[in-house]
């Protein structure tokens, strides 16, 4: 499995949800491929932000060696899944989607099964609200894609 957490700026959800799904694929065995991007292209290059990334840390989860990049068109045939972290992102990415692009497109918490948008905490605050609801929500998408057929 292939799968690409997608945000607008890829510093703050999308690397968590990365970091957290890495994490819980790891306690299940898993092999799998997890990559985060975001939307815009204001922080390639960049780490996590630092108030994210504590966070992370203060709840297990180490964003230290990621670095921001921009989703790519390639992205649309080389990962199976691209969870986008908002509605608004989801539509963004629907929009850049090539024709016959192999991706399932779907929003983070839907896929777990919760529903709604992940809160943007670079605006909002509440970065380790927002740690905890990408940890629930990524044991849950974890639990239902291994059992999938």
């Amino acid at each position: 499995m292939r799968v690409l957490c997608l945000c607008l700026g890829n510093i703050c959800r999308s690397p968590t949800a990365e970091a957290v799904l890495r994490a819980h694929a790891a306690r299940a065995g898993l092999v799998w491929q997890i990559d985060s991007a975001g939307t815009g292209n204001w922080h390639i290059g960049q780490p996590p932000d630092a108030r994210m990334q504590a966070a992370a840390r203060a709840q297990g989860f180490d964003l230290s060696g990621q670095r921001a990049r921009q989703l790519a068109a390639s992205d649309f045939d080389g990962f199976d899944l691209i969870l986008a972290m908002d509605a608004s992102n989801l539509a963004d990415v629907r929009r850049r989607a090539p024709v016959g692009s192999r991706a399932r497109l779907v929003r983070f918490l839907d896929e777990a099964g919760i529903g709604g948008d992940v809160p943007d905490p670079y605006y909002e605050g509440n970065f380790d609200g927002v740690v905890a609801l990408v940890d629930r929500a990524a044991a849950a998408i974890i639990d239902r894609l291994a059992r999938a057929p």
